[in-house]
């Protein structure tokens, strides 16, 4: 029962967008924000490394904040050390993005993995 359940947690990897999310460091800082429970930062780091990829990972279930809270946008900021307005936010999820937006970060909700890396190019190359 627990496997299948981790099972259907930890999904199967898009690698295209692991391999772009990763490439945005050392020039971004890059966090990863998950609503979890206890265990997802060990079964993640066996199964794909998410600890090696980017800064930190903030998980809701060490924290006690989830989304779409803006406490837990707040923490992000403040752990990447930066401003709102200079955070980019990915989600799958509509009411996480609306969330942070009205928080003050730029937020792209997941449709596809192209639209999601051009929508964030755009907004890095929008920066400059």
């Amino acid at each position: 029962m627990m496997n299948d359940i981790w099972t259907e947690y930890l999904g199967e990897l898009n690698v295209k967008l692991y391999d772009y999310f990763k490439n945005l460091r050392p020039k971004y800082k890059t966090a990863i924000l998950s609503n979890s429970f206890i265990g997802a930062r060990e079964k993640e780091q066996d199964k794909y490394k998410f600890e090696d990829i980017c800064d930190f990972i903030i998980y809701s279930h060490e924290v006690g904040i989830s989304k779409p809270n803006k406490d837990i946008y707040d923490l992000l900021c403040k752990r990447l050390e930066l401003q709102p307005n200079e955070v980019i936010f990915l989600d799958d999820v509509k009411e996480n993005i609306d969330s942070a937006i009205e928080f003050g970060i730029h937020g792209i909700l997941f449709k596809n993995t192209e639209q999601s890396i051009e929508d964030i190019e755009f907004l890095i190359n929008s920066k400059h």
